[in-house]
């Protein structure tokens, strides 16, 4: 059973490459995630938050500087709602950590679902995939909690609302069906007066997060996209 279930996320993983290998003609520096807005910010943990997470990078406090990108994952014509997708980038350690997230529900399943929406602001962005702790899986998301009222996630608006502002986002961390427990907080600015985007390319497979685990089954669905999406065709 076990080598059937690998077999079924393996041929998952097969299929999603496929569909990255066939967009990746028709985009070939970045199938997915297509435009976006290069900021940086800080990302300062807490520590000891009422529950452990497991995860000790996560239960204890900490700075550190990050780079990220906001992106709408799809890159549909700037009117319409797309995934909007938040990686973020930090070193811990002398080691590049990579945590994206992506628009989803808040609770329950919907947590595993990913959500069209318009306005950065109002969503909430989720890791979708479990991270591996001492005590289970892990989910980690993030909300506004300070910043302009509204901003819309095609990436010169973004840029336009947000100026000179900064934008600071609560993180939380949950099982996957649990409450969401405050670890954190995410603050961002623009990287530069411009709004432009960053030729960097963030990969939770090859950067994952310190102290943290990976399932088997997430990196059978996960490293066959990323692999394509790393190709220099």
């Amino acid at each position: 059973m076990k080598r059937l279930s690998n077999s079924v996320q393996a041929f998952a993983g097969a299929v999603f490459a496929a569909v990255f290998q066939a967009i990746k003609v028709v985009r070939p520096d970045r199938p997915n995630h297509p435009e976006g807005v290069h900021l940086v910010g800080v990302l300062e943990r807490d520590g000891l938050p009422p529950r452990a997470s497991g995860i000790p990078w996560l239960d204890t406090a900490g700075t550190n500087p990050v780079d990220a990108r906001l992106s709408r994952s799809l890159g549909l014509p700037g009117s319409f709602p797309d995934i909007i997708g938040l990686a973020v980038r930090f070193t811990e350690q002398g080691k590049m950590c990579d945590m994206l997230l992506a628009t989803t529900g808040p609770t329950g399943l919907g947590r595993f679902i990913l959500k069209l929406r318009r306005d950065a602001a109002s969503a909430v962005f989720s890791t979708m995939m479990p991270y591996k702790s001492e005590s289970g899986p892990v989910l980690i998301a993030a909300r506004t909690i300070d910043g302009p009222a509204q901003l819309p996630a095609e990436p010169r608006s973004f840029s336009s609302h947000l100026g000179q502002h900064e934008w600071t986002l609560e993180l939380h961390f949950a099982s996957p069906l649990g409450p969401w427990t405050r670890f954190g907080t995410l603050t961002l600015t623009l990287a530069d007066a411009h709004g432009s985007d960053t030729s960097e390319r963030f990969d939770p497979v090859l950067n994952p997060l310190p102290t943290a685990g990976t399932y088997g089954w997430t990196r059978r669905l996960r490293e066959p996209s990323y692999a394509v999406a790393r190709r220099r065709d």
